[in-house]
C-alpha cells in the first residue's frame, strides 16, 4: 500500500464528448496540494468547485452524476475509478461542460495520458478506511459490501442472460499495477435493444460502436473483446470510481454482486453513516485486519 500522498507531476489535457450528453467538453488534471482530495471545477461556470464526496452524488442512473447548489458534473466514475486505482489522492479537474468526456468507454485513455506525465508522491502520510466490521447492502438478489481484510481487494460477480456475457467472476487485489493491466482497460457495454428507449430518457446521445462494447441478440456487434470477461471487469471499475465518493482508500475486501450504480453510491452512503465500523489510519499504524466473516 501507498505511504504519502499523491497527485499528477505535470498537468493533463483531454477532450472528447460526454456520453450522454453528447456534449462536446475540453478537460485538464491539474495537480492539487496535499489534503486537497479531488475536486471538480467547472470553468464554464466561473470555477464552480465540486468536491468528489458522497455528500455530493444527485443521481445513479446509468452513471453517477455530482450536483452541488444546482451544478452538476455527470458520468464521473470512469475518471474517479482511474484515480482510486492508481492511488492518486489530490486532483483538481477542470471542464468547461456538465459530463466527463467518455473517451473510448475504459479508463485506459486516462491511464496513459497519467502515465506520460506521471505521479508525484507528496509530504503528507496518506489516510486509509480500514474496515473492522462488515459493511453491506442487500436488495433482493443484489449485494454489494465490504468486509474487513488485511490489504485492498475485490470481488465482482455478474450473471446476464445474453450468450455473450453469462456468469462471469473477478477475484484481484488492487494495486496500481493490477488496477493498470486487469480493470483500467475494460470497456462499458450495452445492448441495441436499449438503445430507442435510453435515448427517450435524453440518454446516450454520445454513445458510439467507439466508445462501448454493443451488444445484439445475437452477439458483440463491433470489436473484440480486450478481456474474455471485459464485462465483469467493467463493472468493478465502476464500483471503485463509486466507492472512492467516501474520501479516503480502503482497507477492505470490496464485494458486489448483479449490482450497479445505485446500490454501490448505497454502499458508499452506508461507509460514511456507519463510522463505529472502521477507523481511519495512516499506514504507520494499519495493522493488518482479519476476516470475522466471508464476503456474500
Amino acid at each position: 500500500m501507498l505511504k504519502y500522498q499523491r497527485t499528477l507531476r505535470d498537468r493533463i489535457r483531454l477532450e472528447g464528448i460526454g456520453l450522454h450528453t453528447g456534449y462536446p467538453v475540453h478537460m485538464t488534471l491539474v495537480p492539487a496540494p496535499q489534503d486537497t482530495g479531488i475536486r471538480f471545477r467547472r470553468t464554464d461556470l466561473r470555477n464552480f468547485e465540486i468536491e468528489a464526496t458522497r455528500a455530493h452524488v444527485a443521481k445513479v442512473s446509468y452513471a453517477t452524476t455530482l450536483m452541488k447548489k444546482g451544478v452538476m458534473i455527470s458520468t464521473v466514475e470512469h475518471l474517479l475509478s482511474t484515480l482510486y486505482g492508481l492511488g492518486i489522492d489530490n486532483l483538481f479537474i477542470d471542464l468547461d461542460s456538465m459530463e466527463v468526456p467518455i473517451l473510448d468507454g475504459s479508463g485506459l485513455r486516462f491511464i496513459e495520458k497519467i502515465e506520460d506525465v506521471g505521479i508525484r508522491e507528496q509530504g503528507a502520510l496518506r489516510r486509509y478506511i480500514v474496515i473492522l466490521e462488515p459493511i453491506e447492502v442487500r436488495q433482493g438478489d443484489k449485494v454489494a459490501g465490504v468486509y474487513p481484510a488485511p490489504v485492498p481487494t475485490a470481488t465482482y460477480i455478474i450473471d446476464f442472460k445474453h450468450n455473450a456475457i453469462g456468469r462471469q467472476e473477478i477475484q484481484v487485489e488492487l494495486t496500481p499495477g493490477s488496477y493498470r493491466q486487469e480493470i483500467g482497460p475494460a470497456r462499458t457495454f450495452g445492448f441495441i435493444s436499449d438503445v430507442e428507449y435510453l435515448k427517450r430518457c435524453g440518454l446516450i446521445r454520445g454513445g458510439s460502436l467507439d466508445n462501448a462494447v454493443v451488444l445484439d441478440d445475437s452477439g458483440i456487434v463491433n470489436a473484440d473483446l480486450r478481456f474474455p470477461d471485459e464485462f465483469v471487469r467493467h463493472k468493478l471499475l465502476d464500483l471503485l470510481g463509486d466507492i472512492s465518493l467516501v474520501g479516503y482508500p480502503i482497507v477492505g475486501h470490496l464485494y458486489a454482486e448483479k449490482a450497479g450504480h445505485a446500490i454501490h453510491a448505497a454502499l458508499a452512503d452506508h461507509v460514511v453513516r456507519q463510522q463505529e465500523k472502521y477507523r481511519i489510519s495512516t499506514i504507520a499504524d494499519t495493522r493488518p485486519v482479519m476476516a470475522t466473516r466471508s464476503a456474500g
